[in-house]
């Protein structure tokens, strides 16, 4: 029990340690460990945002009371033989975050951020059972992690703004993510004016194709496709583009559950929304076109073929998603 009256003692507040250890030698030797701890956690963050740990110091700064501070800790496995790609994503994501919360004013001892890498510290993936990767998972400054600090990476995806909205919510330290310029953005977008700038100019005596149906509508289509396919969800969430199966080495491309997706999802699901329009434009050409009747119905049977295929094809996809959906059409 000794233990366990120590680590009380040590959360409570700075005048109570203070009465504890004038008192109790055993407190006051506590108080010191962690005044160690969390002087040699400090120490390692001026150096490096993010802490690198093996099983020795995890146990010792993380596992091991007493602790007044927060700890979010990474699980991953960044070394080339590993292949996850998704891990050196979400790695990224977290530097930027640490690195928010250590050059931000209101940086303090209350939340560290460290990372065990597989190949650094198996020990500690055993010891949590622990067999993806990558893993954050919050250990508070009072008690064992429950179950809300285990981060919900397929739910929520790892970009660092998601991340810190579950730090607020489970250690109500609030961190604004400061992200490093990125001038790619910019600089495509200067690209595409400066070409269309190009084609204005060199089209300035005949202007009609700024009034061309077809092309407005083309543009249009891609824009539509692009939002329903859900790039825009992609955009705020920040999933993974894929998720690899450790036991087994299986990709998967289409996420389980109704709630979330992958990158590639919302590329196969872009592909099929583009194959069943691409059939109905050309069965609204065949039954249109002034064509003679051999090519109209060659574009007829394409045109069925491409809206029965996609959208069987995207119909299996909707009911991988949604366990239990009664209806299916042909291949789905």
């Amino acid at each position: 029990m000794l233990p366990r009256l120590e680590c009380r003692g040590i959360s409570l507040a700075h005048s109570n340690l203070k009465l504890l250890g004038s008192s109790n030698p055993s407190a006051s030797a506590s108080r010191m460990v962690l005044s160690e701890k969390v002087s040699q956690l400090m120490e390692w963050t001026n150096k490096r945002p993010v802490i690198r740990m093996n099983g020795d110091k995890f146990r010792r700064l993380v596992k091991a009371p007493p602790r007044n501070y927060s700890v979010i800790v990474m699980f991953t496995a960044l070394q080339l033989h590993r292949q996850c790609v998704v891990c050196k994503q979400a790695d990224e994501e977290f530097q930027i975050l640490a690195n928010s919360w250590r050059y931000s004013s209101a940086f303090t001892n209350r939340i560290f951020f460290a990372m065990v890498d597989f190949d650094e510290g198996s020990d500690v993936f055993q010891m949590l059972n622990m067999n993806s990767a990558p893993t954050f998972i919050n250990f508070p400054a009072k008690g064992k992690p429950k179950r809300g600090d285990t981060y919900e990476l397929q739910v929520r995806g790892f970009s660092a703004e998601q991340i810190a909205r579950w730090i607020a919510d489970r250690t109500d330290v609030n961190i604004r993510v400061i992200r490093p310029p990125n001038y790619a953005g910019p600089l495509m977008l200067g690209l595409l004016l400066a070409v269309i700038g190009g084609l204005v100019y060199l089209r300035r005596s005949n202007m009609e194709f700024l009034f061309n149906k077809t092309g407005w509508a083309f543009a249009a289509l891609c824009f539509v496709l692009a939002m329903t396919s859900g790039q825009m969800w992609n955009h705020i969430r920040g999933p993974p583009y894929a998720h690899k199966n450790p036991h087994t080495g299986h990709v998967n491309y289409i996420h389980g559950s109704s709630q979330a997706q992958f990158v590639a999802e919302t590329h196969i699901v872009l592909l099929f929304n583009g194959g069943v329009t691409l059939g109905m434009v050309l069965l609204c050409e065949a039954a249109t076109s002034d064509m003679d009747i051999g090519k109209r119905k060659i574009m007829c049977v394409a045109g069925i073929g491409l809206v029965v295929l996609f959208f069987s094809w995207m119909l299996s996809i909707f009911r991988s998603k949604y366990h239990g959906y009664p209806y299916s059409f042909l291949m789905s």
